[in-house]
């Protein structure tokens, strides 16, 4: 399941992908329009900038924007960036595979191959899906 984390990262980021070349956007700004506690939402830019997707400016006209352009970020890097892997189960994960303690052959493991199918769909899907695809389904602007 995405974590609220997640969740407010991808609300914000939709929202600044959005704006987009129209400068910064405060921190206020973002969380009053997607209702996301203001001190949570500063957490959550942080670590998107520590994740290179974000960059700040202090001062009069400062905020928060994006590094890059929204059609080369791809959702799968947002989420893996907020929650870590994108696999339910561990012994199917790409990025942090561990073997279950009580799984005595992965290979036959039907709930293995089952999830291990779930994990490629969904890298697949979030992975060529674009911040920029997804922040054109419904979000308003801030003006």
């Amino acid at each position: 399941m995405l974590s609220k984390k997640a969740k407010y990262g991808l609300k914000a980021m939709a929202i600044l992908a959005k704006e987009y070349g129209n400068g910064p956007l405060l921190i206020g700004e973002i969380a009053k329009r997607e209702r996301i506690p203001s001190k949570f939402l500063e957490l959550i830019l942080l670590e998107l900038k520590k994740n290179g997707f974000l960059q700040s400016k202090k001062g009069k006209g400062g905020g928060y924007y994006l590094t890059k352009m929204p059609e080369t970020i791809s959702v799968g890097a947002l989420i893996r960036a907020l929650d870590g892997p994108l696999a339910l189960l561990p012994c199917v994960s790409q990025m942090a595979y561990e073997r279950c303690a009580e799984c005595p052959d992965e290979e036959t493991c039907g709930i293995r191959n089952v999830f291990k199918q779930v994990r490629d769909s969904t890298v697949s899907i979030l992975e060529r899906t674009t911040l920029a695809e997804m922040a054109m389904v419904n979000t308003p602007s801030i003006n």
